[in-house]
């Protein structure tokens, strides 16, 4: 699935990034809106990891989501 179709199912795709990612609060899903960039940066701040394996992860997710 590509990230324009992940960002136009962003109300039905909340729930599975909030599984995939834990420590992201409603605000920060709320926040995101499905902006992948957005989301890659809160992913990197919420879990002290570097931009680059927050990357590897979004891509990883938006591969195999199924929204």
């Amino acid at each position: 699935m590509n990230w324009d179709q992940i960002q136009g199912k962003w109300t039905q795709t909340k729930g599975q990034v909030k599984e995939q990612w834990g420590k992201l609060t409603d605000d920060d899903v709320d926040r995101i809106d499905g902006k992948r960039d957005q989301l890659v940066g809160t992913v990197q701040e919420r879990y002290g990891i570097a931009r680059e394996e927050a990357e590897k992860q979004v891509s990883k997710f938006e591969k195999s989501c199924n929204c």
